[in-house]
């Protein structure tokens, strides 16, 4: 006997027996939500794709704390009349008050600006723009406050200047505030092209109207969730998104499950009690499955050191959590107090049957006695599809997310295209100096300042001991070079022959060959290029842990569902072959800049080295949420028939209309997500909506069929250890007393294929 869910039993027994006390309880669940979710926004954070613990982390806290003009966040691009230049004295006048006023506010340390310093690499190559740079001290909250009340201080025309701000903050200030105002008009887009949906597939508007009320709650839930996390972990801005993304759509997919098998129960006879009882124990269990075998994906994440991905792993599952505890408990109580008023607001006759069922059926015998064939033909066109991802290059994102017309992106491109030497040039490397006395620090900083100069892709290294290039002082120290050193380290700056992008390969392997020389000094190297080759190594030790635990989870759990060996194999197989699409578009589209026009983005030649392990772990859950659609119900018709290939048709005629239904809800709803204007965001919603369409469309479809044509009774089979296995701890529901269920009539092909 397969072990029972007395959980699910005694839940559902609850929720008929006391509907109100459940909503009531739900009602005043989701206003606390409302309320400690309100300042969520607030306190989300962008950025969080480096490691904490790598080398080039250790460099920038050090950077921060000591060195802040090394490390600017405040950048004002200082424009100059028609006609004139920024050497003009009157022009220099008022550029050298404008520095001196934003030096005497308090929370601004480290500025510098081309009128005080004369640094030509703070002068545009025309002569009419130059620099300001300085740094706003705190964390991330108290300096984009600071940065929103200085701005309207220094942006515009002062004088005979026009000012335009940028910087770190100020990009990231405008990513956050992007965000937020694409994910409240994805939600105005989703939510009614959703409801339209869902009024297609029930037939009213009451039963449409459901699980669209379910992924509300879900969403104000999960964000209820996460304001608690916030208050002892970074959270990503992005996980608003994603929060939104799966809150509707995991949400909508299960009540679509709940209402829909609620429906077959009241069409058998069965009073609403009794049929939602029913519901929770069959649907329910279904329910649970696709919870875990989600949150197994989204929890991979949290192997990752990088917090960008450990706190989308916090909202994914939080958002699994308050999904299925919704669907199974506030939904059913909905539906008892509903009854048969479920199916109120009709717009179309139902037809018992229907010609959707009957079509999937057909095409599922039409698979079937194809199965070679289409085994073939869709797994070829699936491996080809992903071939592009062969050719990716992973890079990290910078103000070029951001729409052509922000101001913060015009002002860091024109720095980088107008500007000669810019910071993007440099790569600081920090030298451990201990208890060195002044002059012993200088002759090391000299010593290793030497010896990096020779390396290829190195213009000049500065140090306390002057400038080097090809291994000889070529200038001697300033006044201000000299003090290069404070807290036991000694700060060397290698600028670089190349000019582009500070994560360029080229600065990748000029961090490796700086790395190399300089280890044995016991420096640290770090920069922009050193924080993305750290992440990359952080991401690629987590890589084979974070699948393995995916790997081994999902086939436990699609075992204990089964009981079969093949089917967990062939499901994670079949998983992972309807994601390369998905990872095809994500080189080909958004890399290689095929579509940027249409789509309205500017391709960087390179993918955020974080984005394809999120949307492995949001896609491949989602498949294993469709699959366990699929395997639950053609199992339970296994069971009762033993007609292998019955089973699969009729578990294709039943659960394919839901399963292109759901798959359709939620690419609508990743698909007004990738309308965002922040280029990672719009990747996200766009690739994850073709992943989810091709597993329902052609996986779940065409595929499945085939092959379990192919394998026939032998995917059922498992050894005889491990089948005492299943049967002692399958988590299996078996109704305690007979209910008025009956299983659905058949069609004329399903009777002709079990009597075959």
């Amino acid at each position: 006997m397969s072990r029972k869910l007395p959980g699910l039993t005694a839940l559902g027994t609850r929720v008929v027996s006391r509907p109100w006390l459940f909503l009531l309880a739900a009602v005043v669940l989701i206003l606390d939500a409302v309320l400690l979710g309100a300042d969520l926004p607030d306190r989300l954070s962008n950025g969080g794709t480096t490691d904490p613990g790598s080398e080039s982390a250790r460099v920038q806290r050090v950077l921060e704390d000591h060195y802040p003009e090394q490390q600017p966040n405040l950048v004002l691009l200082v424009s100059v009349p028609e006609g004139a230049q920024v050497d003009d004295r009157k022009v220099a006048g008022q550029g050298v008050r404008l520095a001196e006023r934003l030096s005497f506010e308090k929370s601004v340390v480290g500025v510098v600006s081309y009128w005080q310093t004369g640094l030509e690499e703070l002068r545009s190559r025309d002569g009419k723009q130059a620099v300001i740079a300085a740094r706003i001290e705190g964390g991330d909250d108290r300096a984009r406050a600071e940065l929103e009340r200085l701005a309207p201080d220094f942006r515009g025309t002062r004088g005979d200047l026009t000012v335009r701000i940028s910087g770190a903050l100020a990009v990231q200030d405008e990513i956050e505030s992007t965000v937020a105002e694409d994910l409240t008009r994805s939600e105005l887009i989703a939510l009614p092209l959703t409801l339209l949906v869902l009024v297609r597939v029930f037939g009213g508007v009451v039963a449409a109207a459901l699980p669209v009320l379910v992924g509300l709650a879900t969403v104000l839930g999960t964000g209820a969730l996460l304001r608690v996390v916030t208050s002892f972990t970074e959270v990503s801005v992005f996980a608003q998104n994603l929060t939104t993304a799966l809150g509707l759509g995991l949400a909508i997919d299960y009540a679509l499950l709940i209402v829909r098998r609620f429906r077959e129960e009241l069409a058998t006879g069965a009073d609403p009690a009794a049929a939602a009882l029913r519901t929770v124990r069959t649907a329910g269990r279904t329910v649970l499955f696709s919870a875990l075998t989600v949150a197994v994906a989204l929890s991979a994440m949290l192997v990752f050191p990088l917090y960008f991905l450990r706190s989308l792993a916090y909202a994914g599952i939080s958002v699994v959590l308050v999904a299925s505890v919704t669907a199974l408990t506030v939904l059913p109580a909905v539906l008892v107090l509903l009854g048969r008023r479920v199916d109120a607001w009709q717009v179309r006759r139902r037809r018992r049957g229907g010609r959707a069922p009957a079509a999937k059926g057909r095409l599922t015998e039409a698979v079937m006695r194809r199965a070679p064939l289409v085994t073939v033909a869709v797994t070829g066109l699936l491996l080809v599809l992903g071939l592009p991802f062969l050719g990716a290059r992973f890079g990290t994102a910078d103000q070029r997310q951001l729409p052509a017309t922000s101001e913060a992106r015009v002002v860091q491109d024109s720095v980088r295209d107008d500007f000669d030497d810019t910071p993007d040039g440099s790569v600081p490397v920090l030298l451990r100096t201990g208890g060195a006395s002044r002059a012993e620090a200088r002759a090391t900083a000299g010593r290793i300042a030497g010896k990096l100069s020779v390396l290829d892709g190195v213009t000049r290294v500065e140090s306390s001991d002057g400038t080097y290039r090809a291994g000889h002082r070529s200038e001697i120290p300033t006044p201000a070079d000299s003090s290069r050193r404070t807290s036991g380290h000694t700060l060397l700056t290698v600028v670089a022959e190349d000019h582009t992008a500070a994560t360029s390969a080229a600065h990748q392997r000029l961090v490796e060959s700086l790395r190399g020389a300089s280890a044995s000094d016991g420096a640290w190297v770090g920069g922009p290029a050193a924080s993305l080759v750290d992440s990359k190594a952080a991401i690629g030790r987590g890589l084979a842990p974070a699948l393995g635990f995916v790997l081994i989870a999902t086939l436990l759990l699609v075992f204990l569902l089964t009981g079969s060996v093949l089917l967990p194999l062939l499901t994670v197989a079949l998983n992972a072959l309807s994601l390369t699409a998905m990872f095809g578009a994500v080189v080909w589209v958004f890399q290689d800049g095929h579509l940027s026009g249409p789509l309205g983005f500017t391709a960087t030649g390179d993918v955020e080295t974080t984005l394809p392990v999120l949307m492995f772990c949001v896609a491949f859950g989602l498949s294993m949420d469709y699959g366990v659609f699929l395997v639950a119900r053609i199992k339970e018709d296994f069971d009762r028939t033993g007609d292998h290939r019955s089973a699969v048709v009729h578990g294709m005629r039943t659960t394919g209309g839901l399963i292109t239904a759901a798959a359709v809800v939620l690419s609508v709803v990743f698909v007004s997500i990738g309308l965002s204007r922040i280029t990672n965001t719009k990747m996200l919603g766009f690739g994850v909506a073709l992943a989810v369409l091709v597993d329902a469309l052609v996986v779940r479809t065409l595929l499945v069929p085939a092959v379990l044509r192919l394998l026939g009774r032998r995917v059922w089979w498992a050894p005889r250890p491990l089948r005492r296995v299943h049967q002692r701890f399958a988590l299996r529901e078996e109704p305690d007393s007979p209910l008025p269920s009956n299983p659905p009539e058949r069609t004329s092909h399903e009777r002709h294929a079990a009597s075959h």
